[in-house]
């Protein structure tokens, strides 16, 4: 499979280059579905300029990357295009290397319960084959780096691309099942945007499993392992912090990283929620309203983490969708990586119930993007609820297609218990209602 992903790389960096050197590039790096006030590149330039000037890149309300990025790019700034087809490529490599672990893991465990005889007669249909898992992680990578959402990214120079590589060598590193390398990177994900802190339930849940540890709270050894990666964790981001303060001098970097992600000040439009909604809003109002909104990203970790404690690596793609709808700045790049896992997911597809309605409006939300902006900042000829409007039902179509697949998932998985063909007690064919 080198080859395959070799020559895939190589048409994904050709594209990028190509972009890169065109005249859509410009036009790109500004478009608001692509980058937003957290990760814009030309406010990483602007950073940079103030830093070269003695001043803190902190002392204005422009940049809000955090100081590991900005000094990352003051030694490649003239790099920069390099450094990001390189995070792509990095960010496919490491979902290809993390599915085909996972493949691997699934097939073991379905070997053992075959030989354990734990599966009803009409559901071995449902069992996956060694020949459809083959190509699985090719396809993940070619849906990361030839998703247009991705090249996107790219091209416009979103440091979104270097979240989404954090995000993927931690997963990797989880699968991988390194506990040390998985909390560093998961504390440097969450130094870099608060928001993967909801990654720690499903991270902890797969080691408690590869570990054979019961999720007993009476047991010794659960506290054991939870407080030992606990500690790997929040050491790892305190040291990261520290080592922040000490690049730069100071806490600025805090309100105006963490402060600005979490108070929402901008409302520059984007694809998200929050930037209509608190246009519109009342001040003495926001405060309540902000914290509604916030806390839809870590109110959902709780009740799927129970409900998926035995499936870890499906709680990690749903809690990633999660957060590129539920984030304050979210961007096509954010949609980008949960996307690329759907093909791992590809054995769900007979129990999906909304997947043509979903892609259609995914699809032409896609399309509607610019032509409703066009209309509203240009032609003057629509206003700013057509295009929140559209941005409501991108939304919309996110959260349907998250839903179904966590609806096909958890029936797979009751077929595989119960059986494919199910009756009711008078014989008749029962319906299973997801509650």
């Amino acid at each position: 499979m080198a080859a395959p992903l070799t020559l895939l790389l190589i048409v994904a960096v050709t594209i990028r280059a190509v972009l890169f050197r065109s005249s859509l590039a410009e036009v790109i790096s500004e478009r608001v579905e692509v980058v937003s006030p957290l990760n814009a590149w030309k406010r990483v330039v602007e950073g940079l300029a103030l830093l070269d000037l003695g001043v803190s890149p902190y002392s204005g309300d422009v940049f809000h990357e955090t100081p590991l990025m900005i000094y990352l790019f003051h030694f490649m700034v003239d790099y920069a295009e390099i450094v990001f087809m390189i995070a792509d490529g990095i960010t496919a490599v490491a979902l290809y290397l993390s599915i085909q672990t996972y493949n691997k893991n699934v097939f073991r465990k379905q070997k053992y319960a075959l030989e354990s005889d734990r599966y009803p007669a009409d559901s071995l249909e449902l069992l996956r084959s060694p020949k459809e898992m083959l190509y699985i992680p090719l396809k993940v990578a070619m849906f990361y780096l030839l998703n247009p959402f991705t090249i996107l990214s790219c091209v416009a120079k979103s440091t979104c691309g270097l979240n989404n590589a954090i995000i993927a060598l931690f997963i990797l590193c989880t699968l991988k099942g390194s506990a040390l390398l998985s909390g560093i990177l998961l504390a440097l994900a969450t130094y870099q945007s608060i928001y993967p802190l909801t990654l720690f339930a499903p991270a902890l849940l797969f080691f408690l499993q590869r570990l054979y540890i019961p999720v007993n709270l009476r047991r010794s050894s659960f506290w054991f392992f939870t407080l030992q990666y606990a500690f790997i964790y929040v050491g790892s981001l305190v040291v990261i912090t520290g080592l922040s303060f000490f690049l730069l001098g100071s806490w600025d970097f805090i309100p105006s990283v963490y402060g600005f992600i979490f108070s929402v000040p901008d409302l520059t439009p984007n694809i998200g929620l929050f930037w209509y909604f608190f246009a519109e809003m009342f001040e003495h109002f926001r405060l309540f309203f902000i914290c509604v909104f916030q806390i839809n990203v870590f109110f959902y970790t709780i009740p799927l983490s129970i409900k998926l404690k035995e499936h870890p690596v499906f709680l990690i793609f749903m809690q990633i969708a999660i957060i590129s709808i539920f984030k304050s700045y979210p961007t096509v790049g954010d949609v980008a990586l949960y996307m690329a896992f759907l093909p791992a997911w590809s054995h769900l597809y007979r129990f999906l119930r909304n997947i043509f309605l979903v892609s259609c409006v995914l699809l032409a939300c896609s399309a509607l993007f610019p032509v409703l902006w066009h209309l509203w900042i240009y032609a003057g000829s629509a206003n700013s609820n057509f295009y929140y409007a559209i941005t409501l039902l991108f939304n919309f179509g996110q959260i349907l297609l998250v839903s179904d697949y966590f609806y096909a998932y958890l029936r797979r998985e009751h077929h595989l218990t119960h059986g494919l063909y199910l009756k009711k007690k008078d014989g008749t064919e029962a319906t299973l209602v997801l509650k």
